[in-house]
């Protein structure tokens, strides 16, 4: 279970919000209304039956507003078609019977070279892997896609050079790979876009562009553009999604279920038993007082337990399947192993359904998200190294006792009162053996590892790389990679070795700990052994230098004549 602490893009699930102030409502609602115009009049001017039918123009508009703005931004109006399509396929995912509905074909093309030798390719001919053989005057038998490539994206496949005559346009032409379109439509729910993402993934598909939509009742529609299918016709890849796609499709565990026996629960998730279970929770001594915040299959409280002030994070009960149980297990287990000044306490937990709950002390400063992009708070210098050592330790401890935190981030970070900062939220973080090797995808795109996006082995040093992100949030107190979306970001972090733009003014060698904590070889990137010392030196230049600076202004002072 992922708990969020103000950050809600854990994995890749999140779906941007439209809520925001009447006048910023009203100046989006313009470009949606003539979106959906200029699709109505194509639609009705290319003889389109369904276009005649009565009532068509408020179905249409219906479809449009329950979408949100982004979506008719990134329609093709050229292709007013593909509007029917995403129409058809959220009609379908209402019915049981016909979910999750999708729609999967090739995507071609439209390429030609003028006779000045100008290229005038879509961007898609200049995609990674999607190289291919066009001669001057012709198009090649690739139709241009429906959204085309987001012109948000701040990173571009480099250009293809194109080569005059009947030259090929890369020499790599055997690497040729077809793109397809696959477009997704199901009941919204947490972490179903990260779900999505993992099913293509392990199907071979290599995802190059991505667009989530929420509709306002409750449906997602979700469009991918993906390689790694070797053939053009999409029969045999519709089969495979047709098996696939369901999986998605949990069956949850509600109160209506029946209840699972408790011994049963814990032999089906192993859960440890050491003796008495001394850690086990009490449910009538704890006591909730409010709500902090939300995450994916649970809810964050303020409680006390035994006059104690806790944290509780409390599984929702329509998410208790046998995927969240066996996590919520794991993460019992991890916690109920560590102790550490640097690592959130853990109390005890209430493993009998449907009350399952984990008890925690209670943070009192909140997440250093919460403090630095909702609070507007910033560290100075000393402060922000005091925090990463206290990080870097606490991580440290985790990876000598072979456990990969999995989802570091700020959300995850928490301030007691005396300043003291916790690493938190084990619900992703696992147990490593030195012979084990971990691909599965989990964590937060905005701070993910390059090799844990692309689901290839990985060892303890994503989470230093993690660690990086951190750092730089807490120095330039931003999100990372504001102006991409989540699944932009990571696009960028694997294909174009994206990273944050560290500020001209950082300290030479917080510059290097920073670019050596996110490089691209997990091998090139320091433990938090070494890490911790570096940034003990650096608290220590850092207090040389200030004191240094105040004696030199107290001498030029003393030896300056009186102003006054």
């Amino acid at each position: 279970m992922v708990m969020e602490g103000g950050d809600t893009e854990s994995c890749c699930s999140s779906r941007a919000s439209e809520a925001s102030p009447a006048a910023a409502a009203s100046r989006k609602r313009r470009p949606k209304v003539e979106v959906y115009q200029e699709v109505l009049r194509r639609l009705r001017e290319s003889d389109c039956e369904e276009a005649c039918q009565p009532g068509f123009e408020d179905q249409l508009w219906s479809h449009f507003s329950r979408l949100p703005v982004r979506y008719a931004l990134d329609v093709n109006v050229e292709r007013a078609q593909e509007v029917l399509m995403h129409k058809k396929l959220l009609h379908m995912a209402h019915d049981p019977t016909t979910r999750p509905a999708f729609k999967a074909r090739l995507i071609q093309l439209h390429a030609s070279i003028a006779e000045n030798g100008v290229d005038s390719t879509s961007s898609y001919t200049r995609m990674k892997d999607a190289q291919i053989s066009i001669h001057p005057g012709r198009q090649s038998t690739h139709p241009l896609p429906a959204f085309g490539l987001s012109s948000s994206l701040a990173f571009e496949a480099s250009k293809s050079s194109l080569q005059g005559g009947n030259k090929v346009m890369s020499a790599n032409q055997h690497l040729l790979r077809p793109l397809h379109e696959i477009t997704i439509s199901t009941n919204d729910k947490p972490k179903l876009l990260c779900k999505l993402t993992s099913l293509l993934s392990e199907i071979g598909l290599n995802i190059q562009e991505a667009h989530a939509f929420s509709t306002t009742d409750g449906y997602s529609l979700d469009v991918f553009v993906v390689n790694g299918w070797p053939y053009e016709e999409t029969k045999k890849l519709r089969d495979v999604l047709a098996k696939e796609i369901p999986r998605v499709e949990e069956i949850p565990w509600s109160k209506n279920s029946p209840v699972l026996e408790t011994k049963n629960f814990r032999e089906s998730v192993q859960m440890p038993v050491d003796g008495g279970d001394v850690w086990e929770i009490d449910v009538k001594r704890l006591k909730f007082e409010y709500r902090i915040c939300g995450g994916s299959y649970g809810d964050l409280y303020k409680g006390t337990y035994c006059t104690q002030d806790v944290a509780v994070k409390a599984l929702k009960d329509e998410y208790l399947n046998e995927n969240v149980q066996r996590e919520f297990a794991q993460e019992v287990y991890i916690m109920r192993k560590i102790r550490h000044k640097n690592i959130v306490q853990f109390i005890g937990a209430c493993t009998r359904p449907p009350n399952l709950c984990i008890v925690t002390e209670f943070m009192a400063g909140g997440s250093v998200y919460n403090f630095l992009h909702n609070q507007r708070g910033r560290f100075d210098v000393p402060a922000i190294l005091k925090i990463a050592t206290h990080v870097s330790k606490g991580m440290n401890y985790l990876h000598e006792n072979n456990i990969i935190h999995r989802d570091l981030k700020s959300a995850n970070l928490l301030m007691d009162e005396n300043g003291i900062v916790k690493v938190s939220d084990f619900g992703v973080a696992r147990v490593q053996n030195k012979s084990s090797v971990m691909t599965a995808e989990t964590g937060t795109y905005r701070w993910m590892a390059p090799e844990v996006i692309e689901h290839m082995p990985y060892n303890h040093k994503a989470d230093v790389f993690s660690f990086g992100i951190v750092l730089w949030e807490l120095l330039t107190q931003k999100l990372p990679y504001a102006n991409l979306t989540p699944l932009q970001a990571a696009i960028g972090v694997v294909q174009k070795g994206l990273r944050p733009a560290i500020p001209k003014n950082t300290h030479p060698e917080i510059v290097g700990l920073l670019e050596r904590c996110w490089h691209q070889d997990p091998s090139l990137r320091p433990d938090f052994s070494e890490i911790v010392t570096i940034l003990l030196h650096l608290s220590k230049m850092v207090v040389e230098e200030k004191r240094s600076i105040k004696r030199r202004n107290i001498i030029e002072g003393v030896s300056r004549p009186d102003d006054a």
